[in-house]
This record gives structure tokens, C-alpha cells and sequence, in this order.
């Protein structure tokens, strides 16, 4: 079941026969993460990428005065993986922790480079997989930056409707760049507005 969701994928972007599909179900491992566990921790080089069947991650780091920051958040239907780390061998300067008990496929790096070998078109698969993620990614961070606070909570109830109620309230917080109480306050301010409309 969770191969499938993952080769189910994979077919919206290219066309894969059965034998295809048996190789690559080969290579896949599948990992469960406890809430707070890490995909990957800072100083570590990346050999993995995860695919999120079930579960959210959140991407952070510690700012230079300690304080922890979460850059974005990734759920089902998402790749994780930090490719800076990935495709240049040098440790990552990010945790991706789960948020959530959550099921990953994962596909180590020495697989991938079999893949990449033995299926024609993997790369060119891959590549527009990373493009979308990329772009995505971009989106949730950049359009973050000139908002307010309660614009930055408006947009990460747009952006991650299907997390907002999973998610702890510091994480929240931290991604939006306010205080837990500041928070409250937001979110208390933002029920009375969906309530008057």
C-alpha cells in the first residue's frame, strides 16, 4: 500500500511498465518516524530521500541567539530531503523532524544512482519532480517575508489547510515569526472573522 501511493506518483510524471515497477519497489524501504524523531539532523550529509506517505515534517535550524526556527512544513504526497546536502556530500545545516507519527518510503542515494542506470527516463523524471518541489518550496518561504503577522498566519492556513490543526502551536509560531501568545491572539482574532462572514 505505501509503495503504491509512491509509484502512483511517480506514473502522473512518466509512464513506468511492470518490470520498471518491481525494480523500484526493489529499492524502496519503508520507515516509520515517532512524533519528534528526525528524517535528518544538522552536521549529517544527507544519503536519502524520503517520500511522505503519511505524517507531517517540518524543515528548522537554530538561529545564532538559539532560538529554533521552522522554515516550512512538508506533508503527504512530499518529498523530503535536504538537496544541497544530497547532491554535494556536505553535512546539512537543517533538521527535518517529524511533526507527526508519520510512514516515509525512502530511496538511499546508492539506489537512486541504480535507478538512474537502469531506467531510461529516471533522470528526466526526477528532474521535473525537483523542479515543482523547488518551486513550491520557494513559494512558501518567499512570499512569507513581506507580510505581517496576521498576513503570514493567513497564508500558512492557505498554504498548509491540511496541517493547521495537526501542527503544535510553537511550531506555528516559530514559522511565522511570533511568540505562542502572539499566536492566540492571531488565531483568536481570525475565528472571529470566519465567524462574521
Amino acid at each position: 500500500m505505501t509503495n503504491s501511493v509512491f509509484i502512483d506518483y511517480l506514473q502522473q510524471f512518466n509512464s513506468l511498465n511492470q518490470q520498471q515497477i518491481e525494480l523500484i519497489n526493489s529499492h524502496l524501504i519503508c520507515n516509520q518516524y515517532k512524533e519528534g524523531e528526525y528524517f535528518l539532523e544538522a552536521g549529517k550529509i544527507s544519503d536519502q530521500v524520503g517520500f511522505i506517505v503519511d505524517g507531517v515534517f517540518r524543515v528548522c535550524y537554530y538561529s545564532n541567539k538559539g532560538n529554533e526556527i521552522t522554515r516550512y512544513f512538508l506533508h503527504e504526497i512530499n518529498f523530503i530531503v535536504d538537496l544541497n546536502s544530497y547532491n554535494k556530500g556536505i553535512p546539512s545545516s537543517e533538521y527535518i523532524q517529524s511533526v507527526t507519527d508519520s510512514s516515509v518510503v525512502i530511496l538511499r542515494k546508492k539506489s537512486m544512482e541504480e535507478l538512474s542506470k537502469t531506467i531510461i527516463g529516471w533522470d528526466a523524471l526526477l528532474s521535473k519532480i525537483t523542479a515543482i518541489s523547488l518551486s513550491e518550496k520557494v513559494a512558501r518561504v518567499s512570499l512569507m517575508i513581506p507580510q505581517d503577522a496576521a498576513e503570514r498566519y493567513d497564508f500558512f492556513l492557505e498554504s498548509f489547510p491540511k496541517i493547521a490543526n495537526r501542527v503544535p502551536l510553537q511550531y506555528i509560531a516559530s514559522y511565522i515569526g511570533v511568540t505562542k501568545s502572539s499566536l492566540s491572539r492571531l488565531r483568536r482574532v481570525n475565528v472571529k472573522k470566519r465567524a462574521s462572514k
